[in-house]
């Protein structure tokens, strides 16, 4: 059985990440989304707690081991602060975590110390495909073998900073199977569109993505000629987006408890009103329980327990729900001032609808 208490290690790293969120990312969330831009020194303070770094050994230019326990923590102080902003720095472990997870020994070698060992850089993953029935184990991108390398064609959407990175993990349909291979910004049929606009997280800039006979060498492979599973790498988006979500709603859940209890209407606090108190009690309690799912699946992903997929899988649908369970309570429980921009609510609620459109985008 898991403990309920953290170690000294993850105490620490909870606790920067948290002063971090309050201090740093949350006072300029609203600002950066209004402007459609995260400042880069914002990013680069994130970057510098050493998350993504703490994950990768000490061989591969990082200075500890991946916890997906101490990941689901993390991510879920950081998105407290701002899910925008967390993503953004969780981005380099798009194209990094794959790669430690499934990648072979000359490609750990090759790209992830360059990923951890400066400052922040755009590298980014491509994944998701615009179509109602999106499966990322039946991807409508393909990969065929020819001449001894890989074709890529199709269409992706919502790639983080692909007019950015360098390096882009593109993720296609070879026999059935969804593989991993790296592409390199420059590579010929490699099209990327206009900038995104969505509902929310629009601090995060996205793009569409075009492969057209865009041609791989063989070596660019995650896992090399055997290739690899997706199962690892699904749990970790799974828990990674169960985490923005926990973070997201415990921050909507706190502004709006605050409100109420500060918010007189009629002289009598609006937490004193039985309908807003029984609002509360409900959004506490489905973020407790998505938490503990939460920790649950991370654990068992940590401990390669059966049944860990499905538990991650369960985090991730249950934190989206929650998500915009609990942030559209915080808008109604502010009444006409949860419309307005000025209070966070409204944006929290914008972004809780990404929780399940964006899976995908972020991995721990």
């Amino acid at each position: 059985m898991y403990s309920f208490e953290p170690s000294e290690e993850q105490k620490m790293l909870v606790d920067a990440v948290s002063k971090y969120a309050a201090k740093d990312l949350r006072p300029k969330a609203h600002d950066a989304e209004e402007e459609c831009h995260l400042p880069e020194d914002l990013v680069e303070k994130g970057w510098e707690l050493g998350f993504l770094q703490a994950s990768i050994p000490e061989e591969y230019g990082g200075f500890g081991e991946r916890s997906a326990l101490t990941g689901v923590l993390a991510v879920e102080e950081l998105s407290y602060g701002d899910m925008a902003g967390a993503m953004a720095i969780l981005m380099p472990g798009l194209f990094a975590t794959p790669i430690l997870l499934a990648g072979t020994e000359e490609q750990k070698q090759r790209f992830l110390p360059e990923v951890v060992e400066a400052e922040w850089k755009p590298y980014s993953a491509a994944l998701i495909e615009a179509k109602f029935d999106f499966d990322p184990q039946d991807l409508m991108t393909t990969a065929k073998p020819v001449n001894g390398g890989y074709i890529l064609n199709g269409e992706k959407t919502y790639v983080p900073y692909a007019t950015d990175a360098s390096d882009i993990l593109v993720y296609a349909n070879l026999e059935g199977k969804t593989q991993g291979f790296i592409v390199p910004k420059e590579t010929p049929g490699l099209q990327i569109g206009e900038r995104q606009k969505l509902l929310g997280i629009n601090a995060l800039p996205l793009y569409s993505l075009g492969l057209n006979e865009l041609q791989i060498p063989a070596e660019n492979r995650l896992g090399g000629v055997d290739g690899h599973s997706m199962d690892d790498i699904l749990d970790a988006m799974h828990l990674a987006m169960a985490a923005l979500g926990l973070g997201l709603s415990r921050a909507a859940f706190d502004y709006a408890r605050e409100y109420a209890k500060d918010r007189d209407v009629f002289g009598v606090k609006v937490a004193q009103k039985q309908a807003i108190a029984f609002m509360l009690a409900e959004m506490a309690t489905e973020i407790e329980a998505i938490r503990l799912l939460t920790w649950e699946a991370a654990w068992m992903v940590d401990t390669a327990k059966e049944g860990a997929s499905r538990h991650a899988y369960l985090a991730h649908t249950g934190a989206a729900d929650m998500a915009m369970m609990v942030s559209d309570r915080a808008v109604q429980i502010l009444g006409g001032h949860g419309y307005i921009r000025e209070h966070p609510v409204e944006l929290w609620m914008r972004n809780g609808r990404g929780v399940a459109t964006l899976s995908g985008l972020a991995i721990l």
